[in-house]
């Protein structure tokens, strides 16, 4: 294996220097069910358990909640499953391998809107561990106010930067570790919370209206596997070509499911549960967990908490630099990463510091991108699925190759998505987002008033725009690229 890609060579851990390349056979290691280790660890994070409260306040019942959360987690990491299948056939970044559809150049808007979800998300992530283990500190008498969470927020930034930029193998191992530590802890909170749920109370939540229930179930997609579908192939690049696609799918889904399931149906049961707890955590998702702990375990729990949330954002910087690159920054990998780690500390910063409220403008910021990532994931979906041989991996990076420059057609469709999509979503928490659903009153679903304004339908359809448009209209460009002579036998003919 090349010295640069061991960070073990020499004794010493060495940076990650693979970028948007392609992962030579050498560097193809592993088997699929090794990539149950990163996806669960980026995903047991307790904040799973405030996706309960953020569920009941949809307006729905803890049954209703159960459905849209179980549905919402499964069907958004499968098709992160999906999209992983194309890291084994083509060894690139997620956003390389979207050039296929989009064209070279033309895959830097959609590389750019996945850059600012993945950064929007590793910021929320890290504002979140930064106000977990402040809070934790405060209920010990350990410290409290702004000098407590400046000393929170240099911790759990220098983790997560430090995992970004040394690379895909620290990464790997930092995450078996968290897995293994979270895991077993997160089973610990559960017992202990035990005591605190009330069933009667649970059962007396009054269900919801369809519209409700829908609008759940799409803040589920857009809060959990849509979130990731961007970054879904940068993992499962590194394995060899051989590896099984369904073992791929199974194993992605497989493990970022596992973790929010079962942390989603405690969140339920305790905030429906508290009505007050319900409502703290609005303010502060993981710190209002806190207050149905006896003081022994809080130590326990700022880890559990802590490593949780890194997990996810380590993998969140790191896919946001490689997307930061393929939206057209000329710099080394870690170099972009940096980048993304110092707008991370100002984000951060902001929400910590600053803002008063946090759930209001999460689901705004989920929502509003949620949407062109959702068109942008159906135009990949289908594409992949039109695909009968592995990508020309030279032709990947030559914008007069196979795939093109900027083709019409994808960027057309994305954009057509997002402008049905934004017109069918609302966002009241974000006073700045006020200027969607502005097709909700031409549709007759009620204007933003009505039943349907928080439904949230934009992300479906634009879902389903993308993906049957795609599958519709781009079949003959996907059967030309294939027939074309591959850019290997291209170079021959040209030196005979």
């Amino acid at each position: 294996m090349d010295d640069t890609q061991d960070t073990r060579a020499g004794g010493r851990l060495k940076v990650e220097t693979h970028g948007l390349d392609v992962i030579g056979d050498a560097d193809r290691k592993g088997r699929p069910r090794q990539l149950f280790w990163p996806w669960f660890a980026a995903n047991v994070s307790v904040l799973g358990l405030s996706y309960g409260s953020f569920a009941l306040g949809f307006g729905i019942s803890f049954w209703q909640a159960l459905v849209a959360g179980a549905v919402g987690i499964v069907f958004s990491f499968l098709l992160c499953g999906f999209v992983a299948v194309a890291g084994k056939r083509g060894s690139a970044p997620t956003m390389v391998l979207s050039r296929a559809a989009f064209g070279v150049r033309g895959n830097r808007l959609p590389s750019a809107i996945s850059w600012m979800l993945t950064l929007g998300w590793e910021t929320a992530l890290t504002a979140l561990a930064t106000l977990a283990a402040a809070t934790v500190l405060d209920r010990l008498g350990w410290g409290g106010g702004t000098s407590t969470k400046a000393i929170a927020l240099l911790v759990v930034t220098a983790l997560i930067v430090a995992g970004g930029v040394m690379g895909f193998d620290v990464i790997m191992r930092m995450q078996t570790v968290i897995t293994v530590v979270t895991g077993v802890l997160t089973v610990a909170y559960i017992v202990l919370v035990l005591p605190h749920i009330h069933w009667d109370a649970v059962q007396s939540v009054a269900p919801g209206s369809a519209q409700q229930f829908i609008g759940a179930l799409v803040f589920m997609v857009t809060g959990f596997g849509l979130g990731w579908v961007n970054a879904a192939a940068d993992y499962s690049r590194y394995l060899p070509r051989r590896s099984s696609s369904k073992g791929v799918v199974g194993w992605t889904t497989f493990g970022a499911s596992l973790a929010p399931l079962v942390l989603l149906v405690f969140g339920l049961l305790l905030a429906g549960s508290s009505p007050g707890l319900n409502k703290a955590v609005a303010a502060d998702p993981i710190g209002a967990l806190t207050t149905v702990l006896p003081t022994w375990f809080l130590i326990p729990f700022a880890a559990v908490a802590v490593l949780g949330l890194v997990g996810g954002a380590v993998l969140d910087i790191y896919s946001s630099g490689l997307a930061l690159l393929a939206a057209g920054l000329r710099a080394p990998r870690y170099v972009a990463a940096l980048i993304d780690g110092a707008l991370m500390v100002a984000g951060t910063v902001y929400i910590v510091f600053v803002a008063d409220d946090f759930l209001g403008p999460f689901m705004g910021f989920l929502t509003t991108l949620g949407v062109p990532i959702a068109a942008w994931c159906g135009v990949m979906l289908a594409d992949l699925a039109l695909r009968r041989r592995d990508y020309d991996e030279a032709d990947l990076y030559r914008p007069r190759g196979r795939y093109g420059d900027v083709p019409l057609l994808p960027v057309a469709v994305v954009g057509a998505g997002a402008v049905l999509g934004w017109g069918l979503v609302t966002n009241s928490g974000a006073s700045w987002l006020a200027w969607q659903g502005y097709l909700l009153g031409p549709l007759g679903l009620g204007g933003k008033e009505g039943d349907w304004a928080f439904a949230n339908l934009g992300v479906l359809v634009a879902l389903a725009v993308g993906f049957v448009a795609m599958l519709v209209l781009g079949r003959s460009r996907v059967r030309a690229q294939e027939s074309a002579p591959s850019s290997t036998e291209t170079a021959e003919e040209a030196r005979a």
